[in-house]
């Protein structure tokens, strides 16, 4: 079982492997950004804590002889979505809304794929592993990603589903060591934990995420 590293050699330089990325909510975004704070500071007055910064996380993954891939959820694009590696997707907010492209997200598995605002991410890569069969993994598990409700706890793990729970849930469930991953200091991931919990249910287990080498 290999330990996430936030510093070291990165997937492209091993020639294999899973790479993390944190990226701060809202990243190139004012709107986005400003409303992260809100919600922040709603829930730290809920919880009397001090405001966290907010994370939103995204992988880029490495199988030779294949290449590339960079896998993010994000809002629903306009045109095809192959082009762009869209594998799933579903709806922000309610399923009702979800009958409109603005209330809808897409979940994309992009061979030589962009990650908007990369630049900007922190205390990343972060490698997760080096082990090419891992790694393939998490390509074949993209697609099968539940497609729960965006922002809603359809799934009653007790918190709400975000881009955070793809990418809890794709590590998870293919055998990558999750346990130990944090976002950068002084920060939180929203979503995190209901990844987890519905890809240990998934698994039958009972207390924490698979580990495998």
């Amino acid at each position: 079982m290999e330990e996430p590293r936030a510093e070291g050699p990165q997937a492209t330089e091993l020639g294999a492997g899973v790479d993390l990325y944190w990226l701060p909510l809202g990243a190139g975004g004012h709107s986005v950004r400003l409303n992260g704070r809100v919600f922040e500071a709603m829930v730290a007055r809920r919880e009397g804590r001090p405001r966290l910064d907010l994370y939103h996380s995204a992988l880029v993954v490495h199988v030779p002889p294949d290449g590339r891939f960079a896998i993010e959820q994000g809002p629903a694009g306009r045109g095809d979505g192959s082009a762009r590696g869209v594998v799933s997707g579903g709806a922000v907010g309610s399923r009702w809304l979800g009958r409109f492209r603005l209330f809808r997200y897409e979940l994309r598995c992009w061979r030589d794929g962009v990650i908007a605002d990369l630049a900007e991410a922190v205390d990343s890569p972060c490698l997760l592993t080096s082990d090419a069969g891992s790694a393939q993994r998490v390509l074949d598990a993209a697609p099968a990603v539940p497609t729960a409700v965006w922002g809603r706890d359809e799934l009653g793990t007790g918190e709400m589903w975000n881009s955070n729970s793809v990418i809890a849930w794709l590590l998870a469930r293919s055998g990558i060591a999750v346990d130990s991953i944090e976002p950068p200091a002084g920060g939180r991931a929203p979503g995190w934990q209901a990844g987890l919990a519905v890809a240990r249910r998934e698994e039958g287990l009972p207390g924490s995420a698979a580990h495998t080498t």
